[in-house]
């Protein structure tokens, strides 16, 4: 019996005359854009260093490949992020080694974090140096790939250019392959700069393997849920990465099964829908709607931290979870574990189910739960926080992607933000600051034509203050909403609450506005009355811009104390 992988494509008389008489002048760095750019690469991000130097240049000779240079190699590496999250294609990103290497670590763990495809290909010191030896190489390390194998899904070693080609293709294949995450490549100096006579890369397919789940795992979890008489769904980024919203409404509609969205799984369910209970996982009553189920449905998430009400969510029905990282299966929570892309899960679910219960009260309660939690809020204070979040999704574009740090207004978009058709991203992965602007940018770079918003805190905006050079040298469409406190807001309330004072907080920053004006990027102060009109103009105004707003916002009172 023959079978896919015993078929071998012959070569055309054509392909053959190619192969057999290469173009000259090519090196290891020109494998490497072959490669890419016959898996279907067209931008690449990345920050050039001395061990680099051949990849940099076989990119400047590819009519196929745009490199987004940036300034900071974090801040590539988040861009990188940005873009393989709006795109769910591969982000290639370029780095050097040693202090470039070491430099990425922090977006490499937010993208492991929130499962972005990224591609690191990164150099080394010279094939003569690997193997831990001290030889005193610039930005030698005794074990380059030992800083990045507890962040990345794969590393893939290089040692020769004929290496190059599957390394590549393998590392994209494992990026692509449910969970989505960042891999690593590592490719020495002398193998990039080295002349080569091998032929130009053919295109090839390194698509992902599908992760398909059992069958008698599907069919126990569409018993339980067909025979469900309060079932409910939690939605996690999962379904967003598999593209799966059709199918998750479907079978909510099916079951009549509210769905909450977790903060990483917002805009996997419509908002307004009747059955949907958004994003308020933090809020008691919200837990609380959960634990009272007879069938929670957990689809793309592993119930971690925030999605669990800071471990507060004490389910009492059965819990049915859906995850293709298999090491977050039931690690949080006892379930019928079903280790599987989501968009899979659900289709074998919506083929399986027949007849169900409905549950005629279920938009009821639904509008019930999501009045108490308006109800709790009303009675603290926060008029002005939630004039202000209001404000920003007026201003912003239907489809427009919205990019957040972790900053206090940030937080509140965790919970309360609606992001309708565009995609809504945080690095609340990781946690790191920094994230939102050069995100931003990336996701700018995979499509120039939309506008794109980050917001950020002013100590979060310290991190990506160079980046103001990167969107005005590639002009890319991305208003910056930078809410001035003076300090760590964020931090500056867990501390009064936790100890009754602060330390290291309050922060002496620069005049914003007339920072961007001086990287030639239109700058405006505004006020909470004046940011919707504000922010839409420098929204709907072509290339980068950015609108300050100082003030000292609130976070709303937890619940899970």
């Amino acid at each position: 019996m023959a079978h896919d992988h015993d078929l071998v494509l012959r070569p055309t008389e054509a392909q053959t005359a190619a192969a057999l008489a290469p173009p000259p002048g090519r090196t290891g760095g020109d494998l490497v854009v072959e490669t890419l750019s016959g898996l279907g690469a067209r931008t690449v991000f990345g920050l050039p260093g001395q061990h680099a130097l051949a990849l940099f240049d076989a990119v400047r000779r590819s009519p196929e490949l745009h490199c987004v240079g940036l300034r900071v190699e974090n801040n590539t590496a988040f861009a990188a992020d940005g873009y393989g999250r709006v795109t769910g294609e591969v982000a290639p990103l370029l780095l050097s080694t040693g202090p470039g290497a070491l430099t990425s670590l922090a977006a490499l763990q937010e993208a492991a974090a929130a499962s972005a495809p990224v591609l690191a290909i990164c150099s080394q010191v010279p094939v003569a140096g690997l193997g831990g030896g001290r030889h005193g190489y610039l930005h030698e390390l005794r074990d380059q790939q030992a800083s990045v194998r507890d962040i990345v899904k794969s590393v893939h070693t290089v040692r020769t250019a004929s290496q190059i080609p599957s390394a590549i293709a393998a590392a994209w294949e494992s990026a692509l392959t449910a969970p989505h995450g960042p891999v690593w490549v590592e490719i020495p100096q002398d193998v990039l700069a080295a002349e080569t006579t091998l032929p130009v890369v053919a295109p090839m397919d390194a698509g992902p393997h599908e992760l398909a789940p059992r069958p008698e795992l599907t069919a126990v979890a569409a018993h339980l849920l067909g025979g469900a008489e309060r079932p409910v769904i939690v939605a996690g980024g999962g379904v967003v990465r598999s593209d799966a919203s059709g199918k998750l409404r479907a079978l909510a509609e099916l079951l009549d099964a509210p769905v909450a969205t977790t903060f990483g799984g917002k805009g996997a369910f419509p908002w307004e829908h009747p059955l949907s209970l958004q994003s308020w996982m933090e809020d008691r009553h919200l837990t609380e709607f959960l634990e009272d189920a007879d069938v929670v449905l957990v689809v793309g998430s592993g119930l971690g931290e925030l999605s669990s009400n800071y471990g507060t969510f004490a389910p009492r029905g059965r819990v049915i979870q859906i995850e293709a990282d298999a090491g977050k299966l039931e690690a949080n929570y006892p379930a019928l574990g079903i280790h599987a892309d989501a968009r899979l899960a659900l289709t074998a679910l919506l083929e399986t189910i027949d007849a169900p219960r409905r549950d005629p009260s279920a938009a009821g309660r639904v509008r019930d739960v999501l009045s108490r939690v308006a109800a709790r809020l009303d009675a603290q204070d926060l008029d002005q926080e939630r004039a202000i979040l209001a404000a920003v999704r007026a201003a912003l574009p239907d489809d427009s992607p919205s990019f957040w740090d972790m900053t206090i207004l940030g937080y509140w978009a965790w919970s309360a933000f609606d992001p309708r058709a565009g995609a809504f991203h945080t690095a609340q992965g990781a946690g790191g600051l920094g994230y939102a602007y050069p995100a931003a940018l990336g996701a700018a770079a995979a499509d120039p034509s939309t506008p794109v918003l980050a917001v950020s805190g002013d100590g979060g905006a310290m991190y990506s203050l160079a980046e103001l050079a990167t969107a005005r040298q590639h002009d890319l469409p991305v208003t910056w909403l930078i809410v001035d406190d003076g300090g760590y807001g964020v931090l500056r309330e867990y501390m009064n609450d936790a100890f009754g004072a602060t330390t290291h907080t309050e922060l002496s920053r620069p005049d914003f506005t007339a920072l961007a004006e001086s990287f030639g990027v239109p700058a405006t102060r505004t006020t909470p009355a004046s940011l919707r009109a504000d922010l839409a103009k420098a929204l709907a105004t072509p290339g980068p811009s950015v609108v300050v707003l100082p003030a000292v916002l609130k976070l709303f009172a937890p619940t899970h104390l």
